[in-house]
Parts: C-alpha cells; sequence; structure tokens
C-alpha cells in the first residue's frame, strides 16, 4: 500500500452577510474543497494556498487556528491517503477552474454545500469549518 498526503483549503466568502463555501467537482465526479499533493519542500499551508490558486484562479487567505486531517483509503489504487485541510477566505469569485482536473466550481451556503457532499468525513470537516468561522466573524 502506497501512501498520499495532499492539502487543501476550505475557501469561503461572505456574500450579503451569510459564509458561502466554495465546492469543486473534479473531473472523477467527486466534490470536494480544492486540494492536492505536497510539492518539493513546501509546507502544509503553502501547498493548501498553491492547490486553491492552480485549481479555481482565486488566492485564499488561511485564518489561523483551523486544521483538519481527514484519512481515506483508496482501494483502486491501494494507497493510504491524509487531507489536510486548512480554512481560508477568498476575496472574489472570479474563478477559473483547472480544466484538466476540475469541472465545475460553485458557491454554496452552509446547508447547501452540507447536503451536496457525499462522505461524511467531508461533511464532518465542513462542519467544524462552519463552526470556527462563527467564533471569529
Amino acid at each position: 500500500m502506497k501512501y498520499e498526503k495532499s492539502c487543501g483549503v476550505v475557501a469561503y466568502i461572505i456574500i450579503n452577510n451569510e459564509i458561502h463555501y466554495l465546492l469543486e467537482r473534479q473531473t472523477n465526479g467527486f466534490l470536494s474543497f480544492p486540494k492536492g499533493h505536497v510539492e518539493g519542500n513546501e509546507t502544509e499551508e503553502e501547498t493548501a494556498l498553491r492547490e486553491c490558486l492552480e485549481e479555481t484562479g482565486l488566492k485564499a487567505h488561511i485564518k489561523e487556528g483551523f486544521r483538519e486531517v481527514i484519512n481515506y483509503y483508496i482501494p483502486e489504487i491501494d494507497v493510504d491517503k491524509d487531507v489536510v485541510l486548512f480554512i481560508g477566505e477568498i476575496d472574489n469569485l472570479d474563478y477559473h477552474r483547472q480544466e484538466k482536473e476540475i469541472d465545475d466550481i460553485k458557491v454554496y451556503t452552509y446547508q447547501e454545500a452540507y447536503n451536496l457532499l457525499e462522505f461524511d468525513n467531508w461533511k464532518n470537516v465542513l462542519k467544524k469549518a462552519n463552526d470556527f468561522l462563527k467564533t471569529i466573524i
């Protein structure tokens, strides 16, 4: 079994005084947050910010105090994977998807995003992120 580590951002923007979350539909059909593999000597935060920019064209600003790790197994390729997620604010919606990896990008209210996410571990991270944001906004 191989091990992989990715880092990403639970990206959000405030619209009409309400938190909205950015989700991307990957070309494999999976809905998630912007994320990707660590390259070279990057820190987790550097990877998360780079991946958000590469996949969406948006620069995120990480909020200190939030770091969650999701672990899952991908049997088709025999990989045990950790995804480290931070929370980051984006300041506009002028996104440009990375066409080879991303089919679509949209922003959703918390409840819409929660209902759309397919897996409990991703829903749990969104809930923790939303709860965290309510303490700092």
